[in-house]
């Protein structure tokens, strides 16, 4: 990891102040590098004008929920629980390329909401400047309904985020990246409650094998795993190949699979990005 260059600095500085210009704010929390940063950065500043909300859902993987609220206690943040209630909304379950919209404009809702009972000015979400080279509709929903992202304001890219967070102390510097779980699953196949505990069940059986970056993708019978590179050699063992295919298997899986490109982020939009659209 390098060491922080003035250029990094100065984002940071612009951050700091960009935090300072909105006096009080509410974090969407998530508890992942970008988040918990972004959360930290608000506490420090704005002390307890700066509220943390996690919205509870089967969408987010369990021990990211469980990992989040420890971070929140940590940090001695102002924080509330909320049930997530995308899983109702029609067009976030069919799972088109708009599901992502779906899902953030539903969220993001309801914490304009709670802002404005709580006397807050302003709804902050964590997305990076390297989210821009992605396909991420959520973003759009932010922009619609007015949420900021000062992460993006200020030029910091998840490298600059991960070595500030290790500055700062956070544990989260190098947390592996984490996703919603629906994101496991492809486009224009319906979400639903037990399919995302049996991708939760199968990610969370790799990570107790070691495996600490970890996608299980899901395609109907057929469970495509994705690690990172230099976890691959192991992954390709038989004796565990073998003990992986029978507890999916009992997960329901009929056949596993082993992506040869390994781990890549937003690799179920490739599709998308391919045809050039937004």
């Amino acid at each position: 990891m390098s060491a922080i260059d003035t250029h990094i600095r100065a984002r940071f500085a612009q951050l700091q102040g960009i935090m300072r210009s909105m006096a009080s704010v509410l974090v969407a929390y998530s508890g992942g590098v970008d988040s918990t940063f972004l959360l930290k950065v608000a506490v420090d500043i704005l002390h307890e004008n700066a509220l943390a909300v996690l919205a509870r859902s089967p969408t987010l993987p369990a021990h990211d929920r469980a990992d989040a609220l420890a971070m929140i206690e940590r940090l001695g943040a102002r924080s509330m629980v909320i049930e997530g209630n995308e899983m109702s909304n029609a067009s976030f379950v069919r799972n088109d390329r708009t599901r992502c919209y779906w899902c953030k404009h539903e969220l993001f809702m309801s914490l304009q909401e709670i802002a404005l009972r709580e006397g807050l000015q302003q709804v902050i979400e964590g997305s990076n400047s390297d989210d821009t080279s992605d396909y991420r509709p959520g973003l759009a929903a932010a922009r619609e309904l007015g949420i900021r992202s000062p992460l993006m304001e200020a030029g910091l890219t998840k490298d600059d985020i991960r070595l500030l967070s290790r500055e700062l102390g956070l544990p989260t510097w190098d947390k592996p990246a984490s996703a919603c779980l629906s994101s496991r699953i492809p486009y224009g196949t319906a979400i639903e409650e037990p399919v995302l505990k049996r991708i939760d069940a199968a990610e969370d059986f790799l990570r107790g094998l070691g495996f600490t970056q970890v996608r299980v993708r899901h395609h109907g019978d057929v469970a495509r795993i994705e690690v990172s590179d230099d976890a691959m050699h192991r992954l390709l063992e038989k004796p565990l190949r073998r003990e992986i295919a029978a507890r999916f298997q009992e997960l329901g899986y009929v056949y596993t699979t082993i992506d040869a490109e390994g781990y890549r982020t937003g690799s179920m939009n490739k599709t998308i990005l391919n045809e050039g659209q937004p």
